[in-house]
C-alpha cells in the first residue's frame, strides 16, 4: 500500500517528531523537580542516552513512547498499514536499541525504570507516577 501523504508532506511531519522534551517527558520531569528532586537529563556517557538520570538514587527513567518502543498490548501502539515491512524493521530495531542499554547500564549497577506514554494519560497519571516516587524513595 502506498503513502497517503506525498514525499514532502512526510517529511514535514516526521520534522515536527521530538526525540526529547516530549509531553509525557517534560510531565515527569516537572513532577519530580516539584517533590524536590534533582536530575539530569540525556546523558551522553550513559548508554541509551537515558531520558532522567537521578544519580543520587543510583536510577534512570526511560520515558517511552507506545508507538515509537513498540509498547506489546497498548492501544496506541497500532502498525501503520502502509510500508508496514519497513515500521516493523524500525520498532524492531528500536527494541534491540533499548534491551542492549538496560542491559549496560544494569551490569554498571543502575536501577531502571521505564514509563510508558499510556501511563501518563489522565486516568493512570497520579498513580504511575506515585509508584515512581515510592520506588525510588524505597
Amino acid at each position: 500500500m502506498a503513502d497517503v501523504h506525498s514525499v514532502e508532506t512526510r517529511s514535514y511531519n516526521m520534522s515536527r517528531i521530538r526525540s526529547r522534551d516530549t509531553k509525557p517527558e517534560m510531565q515527569v520531569r516537572k513532577f519530580l523537580f516539584l517533590r524536590g528532586f534533582r536530575y539530569r537529563l540525556h546523558d551522553k556517557r550513559l548508554p541509551g542516552r537515558p531520558d532522567i538520570v537521578l544519580p543520587k538514587y543510583k536510577t534512570i527513567l526511560f520515558i517511552n513512547g507506545c508507538f515509537w518502543h513498540g509498547h506489546e498490548g497498548c492501544r496506541y501502539f497500532v502498525v501503520p498499514k502502509t510500508r508496514t515491512e519497513w515500521w516493523i524493521n524500525k520498532i524492531d530495531t528500536n527494541r534491540g536499541k533499548d534491551a542492549a542499554a538496560v542491559i549496560k547500564l544494569q551490569d554498571a549497577g543502575w536501577n531502571i525504570i521505564t514509563i510508558w506514554e499510556c501511563d501518563l494519560k489522565k486516568n493512570n497519571f497520579e498513580q504511575t507516577l506515585n509508584t515512581l516516587i515510592t520506588r525510588l524513595k524505597g
